[in-house]
């Protein structure tokens, strides 16, 4: 590996990952949106959850679930087409697993936005499914299903598919370059997590209120229990229909 193209990979990713297409967007759509303070109450509480996080996410709160949607796509373009350059133009070498890498910093903690950023689910799988689509599609079904169905706790399912990753990677590839990218990845999503983990962890040691109450105060959260709800459906229809 060269270690001039290795500096250039990394630079190019974190740059073009520390594009905020949420403050971008939410700057086009609604100039007078302040998307820097954004608090929401937890049904059955006198507590709020302020989101810290600047991504599709904390935008669909204010502006819609389709500004955060078409904001979502774009974080996984940033990172996404980068990564594909990189893989076409040196095919023996991993050069895009730095990309990826350096995209999900950049999008977690920007240099052009005092670093603050989103939490990097979004650039996550930008770069994942140029790496491996194959392995995006079976570790996000994977983890969901863990988390919903098995564990039944909404922050296992959370971040299961990024923590499968790391054993599918390795039995995909047997290459310790792909087992450091799934290893960093989960190591820079968690960081970028702690702050909600923490207000997550607070509100349910402080108060009796449901798990599920706690999850629909965001706009992910809601759809975690949309498809729990849904998968809980089929599991419950199924020896009915057999």
């Amino acid at each position: 590996m060269n270690a001039l193209v290795a500096l250039c990979a990394a630079i190019v990713g974190y740059l073009l990952g520390s594009l905020s297409f949420s403050r971008i967007i939410s700057r086009l759509a609604a100039p007078q949106t302040d998307i820097a303070h954004t608090e929401v109450s937890v049904p059955g509480t006198d507590m709020t959850y302020k989101v810290t996080a600047f991504g599709a996410t904390a935008i669909s709160m204010q502006l819609g679930p389709r500004v955060g949607c078409a904001i979502g796509l774009l974080d996984m373009l940033k990172v996404a087409l980068p990564t594909l350059a990189f893989k076409l133009l040196y095919p023996d070498q991993p050069y895009e697993l730095l990309v990826a890498v350096a995209g999900m910093a950049g999008h977690n903690w920007p240099i052009f936005h005092r670093f603050k950023g989103g939490r990097g689910i979004s650039a996550y799988y930008g770069g994942l499914f140029v790496i491996d689509w194959l392995g995006a599609l079976v570790t996000s079904t994977a983890g969901l299903l863990l988390g919903l169905l098995v564990i039944r706790d909404f922050i296992v399912a959370y971040i299961a598919g990024l923590w499968l990753l790391i054993p599918w990677i390795w039995f995909r590839t047997h290459r310790w370059e792909y087992v450091a990218y799934a290893v960093t990845v989960n190591v820079l999503y968690v960081i970028a997590m702690i702050p909600d983990l923490k207000q997550y962890l607070s509100i349910r040691k402080t108060t009796d209120v449901d798990p599920r109450m706690v999850m629909e105060t965001n706009p992910m959260g809601r759809g975690m229990i949309k498809i729990s709800d849904w998968l809980q459906s089929l599991v419950r229809r199924k020896p009915k229909d057999s």
